[in-house]
């Protein structure tokens, strides 16, 4: 870690679960230009690299191309191949496999008319895939679904493709949906040229946010570990060590602890979000509280008017005011 974090510390990372597939990640604070450092290298992780099952193929009876149609089904064949590109599937191995939907009786088929073995599960049953017109008439696909990262283009299914009866659909692997950063600024104390890093993640179910960031993550660590296999340090001095600079912290948290009197800030009854802000920033006492400022608790995230409001009248009602309070 950079030597700056001697001064300012580690970096903590903070999550907002915006739905069961978003999350937003707050990664504060950095050195200046640390935030664009390590967005870029995790995106680029996260579009390319994360493994998911995908369709990249299907067999339709009858049909021996694309560009087909079938009678009495209200799509094309390529319009069924695109359709299926969108099929969410939890795999749990790497092997290829093939699933089939069978249907002869008129309506809407969905995904759920499609019968999977017992590794595998469809996680959006309800997809469209196309309409049958007219009863007695059997619509049968194979659909061949396989677990792997990055992106299979068309030229490259054909080249392996040895079946002429298959139909390749071109996949791209990585169950991230939508990636978005900001870099916003921050500052710890008088240093004010910090970054934090916003981080969005949208994901089809498949993996949670978090378990993108840390697969990314672990991606980049056994990659750069490749540039020194002997964990040599140089300008060591210059390199913070973060399990150093971690258990230093909470060895001065525990110092100033004992030194005081310690009141959990809960007895305040302060507002759930103004309490997680200050939990956040592990000031969890009323006496940690009253040694901050007005600037230093403005610097934290989701930390506005209001909940800086909230804060004085709680401690006004014990007689205690912030550092600096007239």
């Amino acid at each position: 870690m950079h030597i700056i974090h001697n001064i300012i510390w580690v970096p903590k990372i903070t999550k907002e679960q915006k739905s069961v597939n978003e999350a937003i990640f707050n990664i504060s604070p950095l050195p200046s230009g640390y935030g664009v450092t390590l967005w870029n290298s995790l995106r680029r992780i996260m579009l390319s690299s994360i493994p998911w099952a995908r369709v990249t193929g299907i067999k339709v009876k009858w049909v021996s191309h694309e560009y087909s149609t079938i009678p009495w089904i209200k799509d094309s064949v390529l319009d069924l191949m695109l359709n299926l590109k969108w099929l969410v599937v939890d795999k749990s191995d790497n092997s290829i496999e093939w699933i089939s939907l069978k249907k002869n009786k008129a309506g809407v088929v969905v995904a759920w008319d499609i019968t999977c073995p017992t590794n595998l599960k469809i996680l959006n049953p309800e997809m469209y895939i196309t309409e049958i017109d007219k009863n007695g008439l059997e619509l049968s696909i194979e659909i061949r679904v396989e677990k792997w990262a990055g992106y299979l283009s068309i030229e490259e299914l054909k080249k392996r493709e040895d079946d002429v009866a298959v139909l390749v659909i071109d996949a791209n692997f990585s169950p991230v949906l939508n990636v978005q950063y900001e870099v916003l600024p921050h500052r710890v104390a008088d240093i004010t040229n910090l970054d934090e890093l916003q981080m969005i993640v949208k994901t089809n179910w498949i993996m949670s946010p978090q378990d993108v960031l840390m697969f990314s993550s672990n991606m980049l660590k056994s990659y750069f570990g490749l540039f020194n296999e002997e964990w040599l340090q140089i300008e060591w001095e210059f390199i913070g060590d973060i399990k150093k600079l971690l258990e230093r912290e909470k060895a001065e948290i525990k110092t100033e602890l004992e030194k005081e009197t310690y009141t959990p800030i809960e007895i305040m009854w302060l507002s759930p979000r103004t309490l997680n802000a200050l939990v956040n920033w592990d000031i969890l006492s009323i006496e940690h509280l009253i040694k901050c400022t007005e600037a230093k608790l403005s610097s934290i995230k989701g930390f506005g008017k209001k909940a800086m409001t909230e804060i004085r009248d709680s401690l006004r009602e014990r007689g205690l005011k912030l550092l600096g309070d007239d």
